[in-house]
C-alpha cells in the first residue's frame, strides 16, 4: 500500500534533506551508544554470556601452577574410618588443624591460608583453640579468614582493630568509622592475621572477579587474597578488584585425610613437598556447602576461587581490562560507517557483509586479547552496531521507497508504466530526478493537413479523432521504451535515453518512428470504417545528440522535458519531411543504428539556425514486410 504523500518521513526529507536525516539518526544512535555503554550497561548480560563461554574455552588450554596446593576437606576425608576414629564427625576439633599446620610449617611453605571459619570459641574444649593459636603463632605466614557483614547491627570501630588484622588507615580516614566483622574469636588477637573471604559477585550473581580489599571510610580492610599478596610481595593490579583468569585443569589437590594421617604415622612423609608453596586448606565436600557460581561452573568450590586468584597474582597473569572507551569507540565506528554507507547508497548486501567482517574481526581481536591477558568483550558494542545496521537499513528502505514512489508518480505521465516500475535501483531513481546533460534521441511528429481537416468537422469530432490518434501513437512510443515529452497542438515530442539510460536509444527511436508511420495507416483504416474518413498525413523527424533532460517548471506544474540544440534540430528535421518521406533521421542517428536499418540518403537540407546543410536519411526495415514504412507519396518502401 502506498505511503500517503503527506507522510512524516516525506515531510522530514523535504525539510532536512536525505543526508541530514541519516546524520540525525546517527546522532541519536551515538547518544544511545554512549548512554548504554558508558552508564546503563543493560547489554552487559550479552557480554557476560559470550565472555563466559570464551573463558571456558580458553581455560581448557591453561594449566594451574604447581606451587599453589589445595589440602582438600573432601567427602572421602570426612568418611575416612581413621579420620572418624581420630577426629570424629565434622566439625573436627581445631587441634586437628593445629597438628596439620605445625607439620606443614616445619617444611617451610611460602604461606598457609586457612579457608575455615574459626568462630565461635570451642567452649567445651578450649585447649583445642589454644593449640591452634600456638600453631598459627609459630608460622608468620599463616592466615585465617574473617567475614564482612555490612548489614550487621553490631559494628566494631575500625580504629580499634588489632594490628595483626592488617586494617590500616588511609589519608583522611574517618576515626569513627565502623563496620560489621565476624572475626576469629576462637583465637587471641595477636594471631589475627586475617583477610575477609566474602565472595565477590557481579550484578548477575556470578563470580568473575576477586578483590584485594575494601575501602571503608578511608580504612583499608584487606581481602585474604590481598593480605597474602602483600605479605609475599606478589604482583598486584592497580585496581582493588581484578578479573580472574581461569584454569581448565584442577590445582594439585591433596585429600585432608591423607595429609593429616601422614602426620600421625611415625616415619611417614607428607604426600607432597610443601616447601615454597602456597597452601590453601579448605572444603570441597558437598555437605559443607562451600560452593559459588562462576563462569567455569555453577558450583565451583570456594577454595578453587582463592587458589585461582593467588595463582593469577603469583604469575602476574590476571586478566587486564581493555580500555573503558573500546566498546564505545567500536559502537560509534559501526554507527558512523553504517550510516555513511547507507547515505552513499552502498548496496545493503555489501553493508551487511562489511558489518559481518568488522564483527568477526572484533571477536577475533577479543580472542587474541585474551591470549595477551586482556579481557575485551565487544558483543554489546556489536549489538549497538547491529541496531544501527537495522535502523539505517529501515530508514534507507523507507526513504528509497518514498523517493521511488515520488519519482514513479512524476514519470507516470511521461513514460511507459513498465519503465516506471523498473525505476527500482536507488542510483537510477536519484539520477532520474536530477537535471543533467545526456545523450538522447529526440523524435518530433506532426500532422499534415490538420488545419484544413478541422475546418470541415465539428469540434467534438476533431477532439475525439485527435485523442484516438494520440492514443495509438503514444502506445507505439511506450512500446519502444520512449519518454513522452509533450503534445504541442497536433504535434508529439518524445525522446529516448532518459530517465533510464538506454545504450540503443537511437535504434529504439527509429523503430518507434516506423511504428508510428504504421499506426497512421491503422488509424486511417479505423476512421474509414467509422465513416470519418480522415485525409491527413504525418511527418516524423529524429535526431541524436546531447540535451539537458530534467524537470522544468514551478512547484505547481513540472514537466519532464529535454531542451537544447538537439531538440531544435529534431523539430527542424520534421519540417523537412514534407514531400520527401514520412520519417527522416539525421546523420548522427543513422551512425548509431546503421546496422539495424537500411537508410536512403535524401540529401542535404538547409535548416533554420544552421549555417551548414544537414544531411538526412529515410530509414527502412531491413526485412521487407507488409508493415514496411510508406514514403510520403504513399508508395511502399
Amino acid at each position: 500500500m502506498s505511503r500517503p504523500p503527506d507522510s512524516l518521513l516525506k515531510r522530514l526529507r523535504q525539510r532536512f534533506g536525505r543526508r541530514t536525516l541519516y546524520a540525525m539518526l546517527g546522532a541519536l544512535l551515538a547518544l544511545l551508544a554512549v548512554v548504554e555503554l558508558g552508564m546503563a550497561h543493560k547489554l552487559d548480560a550479552l557480554d557476560n554470556r559470550v565472555g563466559d563461554a570464551l573463558l571456558r574455552w580458553h581455560a581448557q588450554g591453561r594449566l594451574p601452577p604447581g606451587d599453589v596446593v589445595l589440602i582438600d576437606i573432601d567427602q572421602p576425608s570426612l568418611n575416612d574410618p581413621q579420620m572418624v576414629e581420630l577426629a570424629g564427625a565434622w566439625a573436627w576439633p581445631r587441634m586437628i588443624h593445629a597438628e596439620l599446620i605445625q607439620a606443614l610449617a616445619a617444611e617451610q611453605p611460602r604461606a598457609i591460608v586457612l579457608d575455615l571459619i574459626l568462630s565461635p570459641p570451642d567452649s567445651l574444649r578450649p585447649v583445642n583453640d589454644a593449640l591452634l593459636a600456638q600453631a598459627l603463632a609459630g608460622f608468620e605466614h599463616a592466615y585465617v579468614p574473617i567475614i564482612l557483614m555490612p548489614d550487621s547491627t553490631r559494628k566494631a570501630p575500625l580504629a580499634q582493630a588489632p594490628p595483626a588484622m592488617g586494617i590500616r588507615a588511609g589519608a583522611g580516614a574517618d576515626p569513627s568509622a565502623q563496620y560489621g566483622i565476624d572475626g576469629p574469636t576462637a583465637l587471641p588477637a595477636e594471631v589475627w592475621r586475617t583477610g575477609y573471604i566474602n565472595f565477590a559477585r557481579d550484578r548477575d550473581g556470578l563470580g568473575r572477579h576477586a578483590e584485594l580489599g575494601l575501602d571503608v571510610g578511608g580504612w583499608w580492610i584487606p581481602h585474604i587474597i590481598g593480605r597474602v599478596a602483600d605479605a609475599l610481595g606478589l604482583p598486584r593490579p592497580d585496581a582493588p578488584r581484578f578479573r580472574l583468569h581461569w584454569y581448565g585443569r584442577e590445582f594439585t589437590r591433596i585429600p585432608y585425610a591423607r595429609a593429616y594421617l601422614a602426620t600421625q604415622t611415625e616415619g611417614a612423609a607428607l604426600p607432597f613437598d610443601p616447601r615454597g608453596k602456597i597452601i590453601i586448606i579448605g572444603a570441597t565436600a558437598s555437605g559443607l556447602l562451600d560452593f559459588v557460581p562462576t563462569p567455569i561452573e555453577a558450583t565451583t568450590p570456594g577454595p578453587f576461587v582463592l587458589a585461582t586468584a593467588l595463582a593469577n597474582l603469583q604469575q602476574s597473569d590476571w586478566l587486564r581490562a581493555a580500555p573503558a572507551w573500546a566498546n564505545a569507540a567500536l559502537a560509534l565506528l559501526l554507527i558512523a560507517g553504517t550510516g555513511w554507507a547507507f547515505a552513499r547508497r552502498v548496496s545493503p548486501t555489501w553493508v551487511a557483509w562489511g558489518f559481518a567482517a568488522v564483527a568477526a574481526a572484533a571477536l577475533g581481536g577479543a580472542v587474541l586479547a585474551l591470549r595477551a591477558q586482556v579481557y575485551w568483550m565487544p558483543v554489546s558494542a556489536l549489538a549497538v552496531g547491529a541496531l544501527a545496521l537495522l535502523s539505517f537499513g529501515l530508514l534507507s528502505s523507507r526513504l528509497e521507497m518514498a523517493q521511488r514512489e515520488h519519482v514513479q508518480a512524476m514519470f507516470a505521465r511521461f513514460v511507459d508504466p513498465r519503465i516506471v516500475r523498473n525505476l527500482s535501483d536507488a542510483a537510477q531513481v536519484a539520477q532520474a530526478e536530477v537535471s543533467a546533460s545526456r545523450e538522447v534521441t529526440v523524435l518530433f511528429s506532426d500532422i499534415r493537413g490538420f488545419t484544413s481537416l478541422s475546418e470541415h468537422r465539428r469540434p467534438e469530432e476533431i477532439v475525439a479523432m485527435l485523442n484516438r490518434y494520440f492514443e495509438m501513437q503514444v502506445e507505439v512510443i511506450f512500446r519502444h521504451d520512449g519518454t513522452l515529452d509533450k503534445f504541442i497542438g497536433d504535434a508529439i515530442m518524445a525522446f529516448w535515453g532518459a530517465p533510464i539510460a538506454q545504450p540503443r536509444h537511437a535504434e529504439l527511436a527509429v523503430h518507434a518512428a516506423l511504428g508510428m508511420a504504421d499506426a497512421l495507416q491503422r488509424f486511417a483504416a479505423e476512421m474509414e470504417q467509422g465513416g470519418l474518413g480522415a485525409q491527413f498525413d504525418i511527418g516524423i523527424g529524429v535526431h541524436t545528440g546531447p540535451a539537458v533532460v530534467g524537470f522544468l517548471g514551478t512547484a505547481r506544474r513540472l514537466d519532464y522535458t529535454a531542451i537544447g540544440d538537439t531538440v531544435n534540430l529534431a523539430s527542424r528535421i520534421e519540417g523537412c519531411t514534407k514531400n520527401v518521406a514520412r520519417v527522416l533521421v539525421s546523420e548522427a542517428t543513422r551512425a548509431q543504428c546503421a546496422h539495424a536499418f537500411e537508410f536512403i540518403d535524401r540529401g542535404a537540407f538547409e535548416v533554420k539556425g544552421r549555417e551548414q546543410a544537414v544531411r538526412l536519411f529515410e530509414p527502412r526495415r531491413i526485412a521487407a514486410s507488409s508493415s514496411a514504412p510508406l514514403s510520403r507519396e504513399g508508395v511502399s518502401t
